[in-house]
């Protein structure tokens, strides 16, 4: 899976998804750590990549823009902070959203959990 990781996680959860053979890039890695979420979704609406963030902003972005991509997946408060944890969270995950991350959804993970709203969201 393609997944593009926000400035608001850390760039060690890019490397362990890259590690689990999924094509992950941190922002850093654009020099893209202080774009905007526009320009975040945009560069990854280019690439056909997932956006992984904590940023509530990108679900209210989904909404107000009404598009199919790029989908989202959003560690919500109270989820786990450390990258390593969330890595695994993801991890252990990602095959059940999949299809649902194909087509175009907003995954929200929770701490007890896991959200799943089709795109675009009304």
């Amino acid at each position: 899976m393609k997944l593009l990781i926000d400035n608001a996680l850390s760039p060690v959860l890019a490397k362990q998804l890259s590690a689990a053979g999924h094509d992950a890039v941190h922002v850093r890695e654009y020099d893209l750590q202080a774009a905007s979420d526009e320009e975040i979704f945009l560069r990854a609406q280019q690439e056909q990549r997932v956006v992984v963030s904590a940023d509530t902003d990108f679900g209210t972005l989904l909404a107000t823009r009404g598009e199919a991509s790029p989908s989202v997946i959003l560690f919500r408060h109270g989820t786990e902070r450390h990258p390593e944890r969330q890595g695994e969270i993801l991890l252990s995950n990602l095959e059940a959203v999949e299809a649902d991350l194909a087509t175009g959804a907003l995954v929200i993970i929770e701490p007890a959990r896991l959200r799943v709203r089709t795109l675009p969201l009304p």
